[in-house]
């Protein structure tokens, strides 16, 4: 039997406040690995070791190089809308002395967004790019495990990002709030 896809017009999409009464009720449960994109509750894929490894390895070099210009966080909510709290694998944010404490970093307090992908490759590389876009998110990056290759998306408009660059090896890019902040991919990906 095949199932035909609702339309999105007959959905009911979900905001953030509902999102998060739902945790609060018992409805979403406080271990679920779930997000909201764009009004609808996503399943996170499981992390492999290399992927987990990456993303400890970005998160060192990221709190070297910046120190506490930065608050480094991970796999921590943003909330870009009503309608979306993706939970990205690295956000650098602006410092805060609470720590968001009171409310989770909004666009114009994020200075870059970090996915690691390998089997989430075409959800970051597609939905999740057209969502950090529209939300304005300036610098954007995805670390292909698979290939090992940074995916670098840059001058965000409302229809998706302007400019892409696919990296690998020895090159090398800044972060774009702090052009003195230089990674390499194989450094990050610990190839010599």
């Amino acid at each position: 039997m095949t199932v035909t896809p609702l339309p999105l017009t007959n959905l009911r999409l979900i905001t953030t406040a509902d999102y998060h009464r739902m945790a609060e009720v018992g409805i979403l449960a406080a271990d679920e690995q779930v997000e909201l994109i764009a009004g609808q509750i996503i399943q996170k894929m499981p992390k492999g070791p290399a992927h987990s490894a990456l993303c400890k390895r970005l998160e060192k070099c990221l709190e070297k190089l910046l120190g506490d210009q930065v608050l480094v966080r991970l796999q921590d909510p943003i909330q870009l809308d009503t309608y979306s709290e993706p939970e990205p694998d690295i956000a650098v944010v602006h410092p805060n002395a609470n720590f968001y404490a009171d409310a989770h970093p909004k666009p114009e307090e994020v200075y870059l967004i970090v996915e690691i992908a390998d089997t989430t490759i075409n959800r970051d590389l597609g939905t999740k790019a057209n969502l950090y876009a529209a939300a304005g998110i300036v610098d954007y990056w995805v670390f292909n495990v698979t290939t090992q290759q940074l995916h670098v998306f840059r001058d965000p408009q409302v229809d998706g990002y302007q400019r892409q660059l696919i990296l690998k090896g020895q090159q090398s890019i800044d972060i774009l709030a702090f052009p003195n902040c230089t990674i390499t991919v194989n450094e990050c990906f610990r190839i010599r």
